[in-house]
């Protein structure tokens, strides 16, 4: 007897979608496009718009503000080009998701590239803003660390290595699981970039004063680049944690979801 047809995509479907529909420079510009817009919105927001870089600033929006201008701009994002990429803006993510079965390897360097080059471009807007804003503006975005992740002395809290290490492994293999699942079925669709866009904000809740939050290799590169040597130097962490956590996430969906 013939078996139904599930109302979901079947993981082969899902993983071929993007390639047969779009063409890969569509598929690379709209990750650009997503990681420079999470780079604008939440460096942005926590450069131009929270307490830095004057801790005198009352009007800033604080971690709260810059907490939420992540969450809205990944939301965002995903709304706009989701349809066409994947809507990963983020090389841990797109690991993760080639990792769980559910995106090509092949096309794994080109998003990857897309999403540096885009999150780079993102950090250089804003900094072309501040560099034309109040005097000494700039200088002091830079020497704040210009909204980049670190440990120790670069940590908000002073956190050191291993806390960092452990947060953002956790904290992405969770933010790349809420990716998996909500993505996994078309039921999900219209509702899945508000879960992830909740749970990036969530996210940076609770380690913002642990790391300044990366669970992204492309935001945490481009804010170091105009962050000053402490911040390239310690960049490196914010490449290893996240790929390891979305790692774990996607061998985790891959092993729940094989079917006998």
């Amino acid at each position: 007897m013939p078996r139904t047809p599930s109302a979901s995509r079947t993981t082969k479907e899902q993983r071929t979608q993007h390639a047969e529909t779009y063409t890969p420079l569509a598929r690379y510009a709209s990750e650009a496009f997503g990681a420079f817009l999470l780079v604008v919105g939440g460096v942005g927001t926590a450069v131009f718009a929270s307490s830095f870089p004057d801790d005198t600033n009352t009007l800033g929006v604080g971690f709260l503000g810059v907490a939420l201008a992540f969450g809205l701009s990944v939301m965002a994002g995903i709304y706009a080009v989701g349809h066409i990429s994947g809507g990963h803006f983020n090389p841990a993510v797109t690991v993760g998701f080639a990792l769980a079965g559910r995106t090509t390897w092949a096309s794994v360097p080109g998003y990857v590239v897309a999403q540096l080059v885009g999150a780079t471009a993102g950090a250089s807007v804003v900094a072309l803003v501040a560099a034309d804003g109040p005097a000494g503006y700039f200088t002091a975005a830079r020497e704040s660390g210009f909204a980049s992740n670190g440990f120790g002395a670069s940590s908000p809290g002073g956190f050191g290595l291993g806390a960092v290490l452990v947060t953002e492994i956790v904290l992405t293999a969770v933010f790349a699981g809420v990716i998996l699942s909500v993505t996994a079925k078309n039921e999900y669709k219209a509702l899945a970039p508000l879960a992830i866009g909740l749970t990036l904000t969530l996210i940076h809740l609770i380690s913002i004063p642990v790391s300044n939050t990366s669970v992204n290799p492309a935001r945490s590169l481009a804010a170091a680049l105009y962050g000053g040597p402490d911040a390239l130097a310690q960049v490196w962490v914010f490449f290893v944690a996240p790929l390891i956590g979305a790692a774990l996430a996607g061998l985790a969906h891959r092993v729940l979801r094989r079917r006998a």
